[in-house]
């Protein structure tokens, strides 16, 4: 005879997954903060957002407003509005895009490129001052860890 069992959650797996979540939540919240911080010393005239779309056109390059707001998950008016802004104090730029004429790319200026860096270079050092004591063995423990959880499998 087979019984039908209905299990409880195991209340110690249940802790550590709340505890996860709250060290994820702290994680998500220092990091936002952070990029709140960066942002600022980009250029404290800017909304935070407009340095999420510095960030992305640093790491991926030239590119379309649509893509832009596909990628930062914003509206395009909004994307609109802040790479026009961007543009004013000279950090973003557009060209013809060179394969089709009609189209336009958005891409960092130099000084935009030179700015970016520097406000990323004291938020890199935020985090590396919070991993600086850490063995090589923890380290690599975190990172794996990271990207298991992040859906990238394993090393």
């Amino acid at each position: 005879m087979e019984e039908n069992i209905i299990t409880k959650p195991d209340s110690s797996r249940m802790q550590l997954e709340l505890s996860l979540g709250d060290q994820l939540n702290a994680l998500l919240s220092a990091s936002h903060a952070l990029n709140v911080r960066t942002a600022a010393v980009f250029d404290p005239t800017l909304q935070p957002a407009a340095f999420l779309i510095v960030r992305w056109l640093l790491s991926n390059g030239p590119a379309a407003a649509t893509l832009l707001a596909e990628s930062t998950a914003m509206d395009r008016s909004s994307v609109s509005r802040l790479v026009s802004r961007l543009k004013q104090l000279g950090y973003v730029k557009s060209e013809t895009h060179p394969e089709d004429r009609r189209g336009v790319l958005l891409s960092l200026t130099e000084l935009g490129r030179e700015k970016a860096l520097k406000a990323i270079k004291e938020k890199e050092e935020e985090f590396y001052k919070r991993i600086s004591k850490w063995e090589d063995s923890d380290l690599e423990t975190f990172i794996y860890m990271l990207r298991c959880f992040n859906g990238y499998g394993t090393k």
